[in-house]
């Protein structure tokens, strides 16, 4: 209308640029414009047919009806212009085919790539030379944040190998670092956090839940992404090692290690078989809290309580022997030498005398770190066992061994209740209680070996018979056996 020469258009928001308007106008559509042309289409409504000519969208609806037969090469540069343009589109038809195809392909019972590789890392290949199951690795790197989430659902759904999956995961945590900001760092830990809960927990080593734990820790991710991925840990307790658990401690006064966070792995692995544990699994755990016990006893900043919320956090019955937590507790209490005795008490509630070897009841008993009602608790379980001893020796004349057994039993019994006397020394009160009960149990001892003496001159006196049938070469028996 004013006679302006050079006029032109401009379409805001088209993410394909001027390449994509272009190939829109003049160019046909293969495979790898076909993502492109369909999305410009889309956006500038390029519905209808003109004449015998198709419509820009229709054409390329037809091209993807051919997505099967692309090459992988072409499949890559469809996901790659997916992940570029999916924000200026409303409709993600497109790119599930795309995801679908791409992920068909791993899935087929294709072991090593036919294909030719395309990605940005790398120039075209063939991929031979990796193992059978992760070719296709480093032509996924390229992926976001956003689309390898749909790319590895995909996956599960398509029931690819999870411990594929999960290595997977690992190489890309490993790769897209290298050249990550912080923020995105922190994005693309959530993400992996949050996939590898979706997977078997047979697919995902400690090793390598550990190694995303320091990772994520130094990023300082949301407490609902750092709980699951300590559940993920405490669900798989029983194969972690004592060098994954010395953590050091967030705060730099204080403890060395983060014993809150074994605290909450031992419990996610407790509250994950809440219905059923195997013992061994059980057993495998309580040995790792042990050798961790005696780790972090030794350190002057561990408190009272947190130590006994450690000797503590498993049941009784998940320790066949209460041996390493005794020596963690000794340890605990020669470090920590002034603490009251309601404190001491609370910490050794925990150990089973019954549990304890013959030799670290002996040890225990002549322990003076250990508060002075222990040495009644270790009397006492002795005093029970004697009890039991005394019952069983009406058996004596109904087994020719039982005599004999007893006999040493009573003797090793009589050595461990001399070793409480050592507590006359440190407490009056205490030991005028222990002296009373020990002298009546010594005469009782002393009576049971007399007993046990008797028993075993009158077998050695029983006259033995030959057996007529066996001539020169018989042996001799007793009468009772003849």
């Amino acid at each position: 209308m004013d006679n302006t020469k050079n006029l032109k258009v401009v379409v805001d928001d088209t993410q394909e640029g001027a390449e994509g308007f272009e190939l829109k106008r003049r160019t046909e559509v293969t495979a790898t414009n076909a993502v492109l042309l369909n999305f410009g289409a889309q956006l500038m409504e390029m519905e209808s047919d003109y004449g015998p000519r198709r419509s820009m969208l229709n054409q390329t609806r037809k091209s993807l009806e051919g997505i099967d037969f692309w090459t992988w090469s072409d499949l890559l540069v469809a996901l790659k212009e997916c992940q570029d343009l999916l924000s200026a589109s409303d409709s993600l038809l497109i790119l599930d085919k795309v995801l679908d195809c791409v992920v068909g392909r791993l899935a087929s019972l294709v072991v090593a790539s036919p294909y030719i590789s395309c990605s940005e890392n790398s120039s075209l290949r063939i991929r031979n030379s990796f193992s059978q199951k992760s070719w296709w690795f480093e032509d996924l790197l390229f992926l976001n944040t956003d689309l390898i989430d749909k790319v590895i659902r995909t996956m599960i759904s398509r029931n690819i190998d999870h411990a594929t999956i999960s290595k997977f995961l690992l190489c890309y945590q490993r790769s897209r670092f290298l050249s990550a900001t912080p923020t995105e760092k922190y994005k693309i830990i959530e993400v992996i956090i949050n996939l590898l809960s979706l997977l078997d927990s047979n697919s995902r080593p400690s090793k390598l839940l550990f190694g995303i734990f320091r990772v994520a820790s130094s990023l300082k991710i949301r407490k609902n992404c750092k709980s699951i991925l300590e559940n993920l840990i405490g669900s798989q307790l029983d194969q972690a090692t004592i060098d994954f658990l010395l953590v050091p401690s967030p705060h730099r006064k204080g403890c060395v290690y983060d014993v809150n966070l074994v605290l909450r792995l031992v419990k996610a692995f407790c509250n994950e078989g809440s219905y059923f544990v195997s013992s061994v699994r059980l057993r495998k755990v309580a040995s790792l809290v042990d050798s961790y016990l005696v780790e972090v006893a030794a350190d002057s900043h561990l408190n009272p309580s947190k130590f006994a919320a450690l000797v503590m956090v498993l049941p009784d019955g998940s320790r066949e022997s209460h041996d390493r937590l005794f020596q963690a507790i000794d340890i605990y209490l020669e470090v920590h030498g002034g603490l009251c005795e309601a404190k001491k008490m609370r910490i050794c509630s925990a150990l089973n005398y019954v549990k304890l070897s013959t030799d670290a009841l002996r040890r225990l008993a002549r322990n003076s770190k250990f508060p002075s009602r222990i040495a009644i608790q270790v009397f006492i379980n002795q005093q029970s066992k004697l009890e039991n001893l005394f019952e069983g020796k009406k058996h004596l004349d109904t087994d020719t061994f039982t005599g004999s057994i007893f006999a040493e039993e009573s003797i090793n019994e009589k050595a461990s209740f001399n070793q409480i006397l050592v507590y006359e020394k440190r407490s009056p009160s205490i030991a005028e209680q222990i002296d009373v009960k020990l002298q009546g149990m010594q005469c009782r001892v002393t009576e049971l070996q007399k007993y046990c003496g008797i028993m075993q001159t009158q077998m050695g006196n029983l006259p033995r018979t030959r057996l007529p049938s066996l001539g020169n070469n018989a042996r001799f028996l007793p009468k009772l056996c003849s």
